[in-house]
């Protein structure tokens, strides 16, 4: 059922049950004409058929906003807190904003409210092919070591899922930045799968839980070039493994991070992290930070309305340098949603060389080819 079907089934319940009770809200006063226009309406008792189509005419004059979501008859002064609390339409990110805006929610016209779930990291399904395999898994922590070879093949498959929700906004008066902030919860869960070794029953090989609270600023901003800063934000970061000794992996970070555009084809992501202490003595993967990195910065750019490439880069910011490059093609499938909007079926294909693919891989270097489907969050 559309959203106005359903405005107009409502209201014309409310007349059947209610008669003129509307016509004592705040609103109704302000706009008499409004009002007498679904009393007709109501009046039209003998023929159910035109009845309802009156009151998709008054919806249509009078109702909810298509883009917005915000009733047209609400109160002059209404507060945003109070408007926003109402459902928000599917079109709610359809509008003119740009990529990042759209992403993070940073303005009125790409609010779609808070706890529903959107997309964070792709969803994906991937099969890869990798130059080597962790068959005994090592760390310089004492106990941390496996103490047996495990016979897994370099062909696996890998399983990502991704989920975020924001908590809530408008926390500081930031509105003369162009927008609001929000806190969000993130969830990533990337398991490898020995989808090719039945004579081991199949396993998992290992599967990373990453849950991560964010908190988004819109920081707008001219920059050289063309570019123009859209966001900083700050992160809490856990990642582990699940496993208990000697397999147990696991880190906790205080990221800086920031988004910026050019035009509508070109981003750039970056974000800093900081190692947390984990609270007692015992540290399951030692430099870790060292290995994986310190920061990554990634770009992307849109091709065209099908291809976009984008590559990150890692790096340990210490001597010796470490950390990684990931570079993928993204090519869009599927036909356009009702609204115009592409849909968000990919193939991709990545390739990954360095240190930390998984946090199980975190002090071993692979390369690592993966072709596959993703689902992106538009």
């Amino acid at each position: 059922m559309s959203l106005r079907r359903a405005w107009a089934s409502l209201v014309l319940l409310a007349g059947l049950a209610g008669g003129g009770a509307w016509a004592q809200t705040p609103a109704a006063s302000a706009d008499a004409s409004a009002t007498r226009g679904w009393q007709i309406c109501a009046q039209q008792t003998q023929d159910p058929t035109a009845r309802l189509a009156c009151y998709d005419r008054w919806v249509q004059e009078h109702g909810p906003s298509a883009e917005t979501g915000v009733s047209q008859a609400a109160a002059p002064g209404t507060p945003r807190s109070e408007v926003s609390a109402s459902p928000r339409p599917p079109e709610c990110r359809s509008g003119p904003q740009s990529a990042l805006s759209r992403y993070w929610e940073l303005e009125d016209g790409s609010d779609c409210g808070r706890f529903n779930i959107r997309g964070y990291r792709p969803l994906s399904l991937s099969y890869i092919h990798s130059n080597t395999v962790n068959r005994s898994p090592d760390s310089p922590a004492a106990g941390h070591s496996a103490t047996s070879e495990t016979p897994y093949l370099i062909n696996e498959g890998r399983i990502q899922l991704s989920v975020r929700t924001k908590l809530g906004q408008g926390f500081l008066p930031v509105d003369h930045f162009g927008g609001r902030d929000s806190l969000w919860f993130g969830y990533t869960q990337q398991s490898y799968w020995q989808l090719f070794s039945g004579s081991i029953s199949r396993p998992f090989r290992t599967t990373d839980h990453e849950p991560e609270f964010m908190y988004i600023v819109p920081t707008p901003a001219e920059l050289p070039g063309g570019w123009r800063l859209r966001y900083s934000g700050l992160s809490l970061n856990h990642q582990s493994n699940g496993q208990t000794l000697p397999l147990s992996r696991s880190w906790n970070r205080a990221i800086l991070m920031a988004g910026m555009e050019k035009g509508e084809r070109l981003t750039l992501t970056a974000r800093l992290w900081n190692r947390i202490a984990d609270g007692d003595e015992i540290d399951d993967n030692p430099d870790i930070d060292k290995l994986i990195g310190r920061g990554e910065v990634t770009g992307g750019w849109l091709v065209n309305k099908d291809n976009a490439l984008l590559l990150t880069l890692r790096h340990s910011m210490s001597s010796p340098a470490n950390g990684s490059w990931r570079f993928e093609w993204l090519q869009t499938l599927g036909e356009p949603n009702r609204n115009g909007s592409p849909s968000g079926l990919r193939l991709h294909v990545q390739l990954f060389n360095g240190y930390g693919d998984s946090l199980v891989d975190y002090n071993r270097g692979r390369t690592v080819l993966s072709i596959g489907l993703s689902l992106v969050d538009l």
